[in-house]
């Protein structure tokens, strides 16, 4: 496993944006969009490429496609926050859901949905999960993509706690990991600190 945090001064200013708890969830839907492109970009940045022929308005040249399957999953609900962005930004990407559940008691997450491509061996797995905290839901997403055949698993999240790097580490191999920023740890009921509060109920203003 790699561990990935995005250095741009753009992103942090974007992130600062994102903490604030005087965001609205209007200006934090669209502030997730841009810090998300930032993280996707950084994350297909060695997808391999074909060449391939192309006519512009003055003489043919070559040019290079992506060349290989990408899929994007995102983890409901706070997922579907950075899925635009992946879909704008990677053409031809397939996408499946993952449904997961944090018991607030326990902070023990549970699968609830699952809807995923199939043949996923020769795909790139995205897996997009903004908040790495304790790191079971995003080992339980991962596990459940390994066991569907993926080979290539990367999670894209913007905030994580050490606590759920450490854990991701234990339980599954080979999955790299994007953040924008890797924070201090985990408060008693399993939330990110500083973080940014609870990713959904900002996105969706719940």
């Amino acid at each position: 496993m790699v561990l990935h945090i995005v250095d741009h001064p753009l992103l942090h200013d974007l992130m600062t944006r994102l903490r604030d708890r005087e965001t609205s969830s209007d200006d934090f839907r669209a502030l997730t969009y841009r810090a998300s492109t930032f993280l996707i970009a950084e994350a297909t940045r060695d997808l391999p490429t074909r060449e391939v022929p192309v006519a512009t308005p003055l003489e043919a040249t070559t040019g290079r496609r992506i060349a290989t399957r990408v899929v994007a999953v995102p983890v409901l609900r706070a997922g579907i926050g950075m899925l635009q962005a992946f879909v704008d930004l990677v053409p031809g990407t397939e996408v499946g859901y993952f449904g997961l559940e944090r018991d607030e008691e326990t902070a023990v997450a549970r699968r609830y949905y699952e809807k995923v491509p199939k043949e996923l061996g020769g795909a790139v797995v995205f897996l997009l999960d903004p908040m790495l905290a304790t790191g079971g839901s995003a080992a339980m997403a991962v596990e459940g993509l390994l066991a569907r055949g993926a080979k290539d698993v990367r999670l894209v999240a913007i905030v994580a706690a050490p606590e759920g790097v450490d854990l991701l580490l234990k339980r599954t191999n080979g999955t790299s990991i994007f953040v924008a920023a890797l924070d201090r740890g985990l408060n008693e009921r399993k939330y990110i600190l500083p973080g940014l509060g609870d990713f959904g109920d900002r996105l969706y203003g719940t």
